[in-house]
């Protein structure tokens, strides 16, 4: 497997870890809907929006380095109900295991770019190297203060376009159109695998009951019908904001400035009114080299040329 290694996640995490039949692993890159998947996962296999914990207690981040390796496995270990795991690993970085369902969740990169500079900038810095070394010990994590700053420095177009412009390793910076390519395109050339589950964040948007219907299916999940308006209710972008406190990620520490503005804004075309004709054409220059046409119609939903007449009218 390949080793995927940053600030914030080490792939190598997953040594030591026992699947279970009926496993379910989240799969997303950053910005991508992760929380909101979770959040979904977690109505299905309790069938009730009433749970006794914080969601990343329940669904915890096997990759991420604030808390210990040791924890986690143990935090894993000890679960008894159906298990749904975080992670913002490729596939080809994942133990790709028959007993577990890998669910992919990808969005308009556009839009991831534009997210992760509210995402950045939302950072405590000084609060997450505090949990980071408290978790996995000191180490060189200069580039990561640098880059939460930048984010606060920034226009949401021009830290997009450092985003876009980006030619780090995957391997080691997942925060780059590079990296959101990659993963994704890691799912879809195993799309057609029995466990593998390709969702996209505007189904999502568009038709929520209709995906959490088909995620269940998928799960091998059955959800009584009088069970389903307050399990989409309780997954609406609305009402996970207002649940900020409990479903957020680290929701028991500092992290956040701003635990709302995790769920900052939910909404697809960001960029719209953002990014200029000069961009888009960059983007779809940048972005064509990065994947095969049939995952970037997939992905983008729309032509990735200059905006159409309606997104100019949009962007007024």
């Amino acid at each position: 497997m390949v080793r995927y290694r940053s600030v914030f996640q080490d792939s190598a995490r997953w040594d030591g870890f026992a699947f279970r039949d009926g496993d379910i692993v989240i799969s997303t890159p950053p910005k991508s809907g992760t929380t909101w998947t979770q959040m979904i996962c977690a109505l299905l296999v309790f069938g009730t929006p009433d749970f006794d914990r914080e969601l990343d207690a329940l669904s915890p981040w096997m990759d991420g380095l604030t808390q210990s390796h040791d924890s986690v496995l143990a935090a894993l270990e000890a679960q008894q109900h159906r298990r749904f795991i975080k992670t913002h690993i490729p596939l080809d970085g994942l133990p790709f295991d028959a007993r577990a369902t890998y669910v992919c969740v990808g969005r308009d990169p556009r839009d991831v770019g534009i997210s992760h500079r509210s995402h950045s900038a939302n950072v405590n810095v000084e609060a997450f190297l505090a949990a980071r070394e408290a978790a996995v010990g000191p180490s060189d994590v200069g580039v990561f203060a640098g880059r939460a700053h930048t984010a606060q420095e920034l226009s949401e177009r021009d830290y997009f376009r450092r985003w876009m412009l980006d030619d780090r390793p995957v391997t080691e910076n997942d925060a780059t159109l590079i990296y959101t390519m990659h993963h994704l395109g890691t799912f879809w050339d195993a799309r057609n695998s029995a466990n593998v589950v390709m969702v996209h964040y505007d189904d999502l948007k568009a038709d929520l009951l209709g995906e959490m219907r088909r995620l269940a299916q998928r799960l091998d999940i059955t959800v009584p019908e009088s069970a389903w308006p307050s399990l989409v209710r309780a997954a609406t972008f609305d009402n996970m904001r207002k649940q900020a406190a409990r479903l957020v990620p680290e929701a028991g520490r500092a992290i956040w400035r701003d635990r709302e503005r995790f769920f900052n804004r939910g909404v697809s075309r960001q960029w719209v009114g953002v990014l200029d004709d000069a961009d888009l054409r960059e983007y779809a220059a940048r972005v064509s080299e990065l994947a095969a046409p049939d995952l970037l119609g997939w992905v983008h939903r729309t032509p990735i040329t200059t905006p159409s007449r309606a997104a100019r009218k949009e962007a007024g």
